[in-house]
């Protein structure tokens, strides 16, 4: 009888639907909220400079994850293409993080130093002058937008308040850091230290 008031009643089975995938969803994450291989940085890995901090937003802003994922996942494929394996201890300091499932285009985990400045900056400017079966896009645009000042300064203070452990050191000097700099220089120096500390270790 109760079975049958439930699948009668569209309301009281939205509502318990609700509530059945709340408490899945609470079984999975929660101990995941304490556990220190998910909470804790790994050996080496250090919050984002002014600088990248601020390449990882333009990063974010244009929409770079719906088409590259910076998760290499634990199968011999993708570690033999992209390198050693994504651990959570990598990315306790992206908020929020850029795993993706999506890959129209490589995977950028560990995507740092494995091509110049220069290489990086006509790559985004103008994709196909390199790779020219590519179908991304350019964003010519980034060079001629400066990297706000202000708002990386309350950005840096905003994550210490979050727990990430900036100084009063990094903070102070994170607007002459990105003066001057162009939204391009700062998201060529994210990408260019993508995985670059994990792989130092490997």
């Amino acid at each position: 009888m109760r079975h049958e008031t439930i699948e009668k009643s569209v309301n009281l089975m939205m509502v318990l639907i609700v509530v059945a995938i709340s408490i899945g969803g609470l079984v999975e994450l929660v101990p995941l909220m304490f556990s220190a291989d998910a909470t804790e940085p790994d050996e080496g890995i250090v919050p984002y400079s002014a600088l990248r901090l601020a390449g990882r937003d333009v990063y974010v802003r244009e929409g770079c994850y719906n088409c590259h994922s910076q998760m290499i996942r634990p199968f011999r494929s993708e570690t033999e293409r992209y390198g050693p394996y994504t651990t959570a201890g990598e990315t306790v300091y992206d908020r929020p993080f850029q795993f993706g499932s999506k890959r129209t285009g490589p995977d950028l985990a560990r995507v740092g130093g494995r091509y110049s400045n220069d290489w990086q900056r006509l790559h985004l400017i103008d994709p196909r002058a390199l790779v020219p079966e590519s179908n991304m896009p350019g964003y010519p645009w980034l060079e001629e937008s400066t990297v706000d000042t202000e708002l990386i300064t309350t950005k840096l203070r905003t994550l210490r308040m979050l727990g990430d452990p900036y100084t009063d050191a990094q903070i102070a000097s994170a607007a002459s850091e990105v003066e001057g700099k162009t939204e391009m220089d700062a998201l060529i120096a994210y990408l260019q230290e993508l995985g670059t500390n994990r792989t130092a270790r490997r």
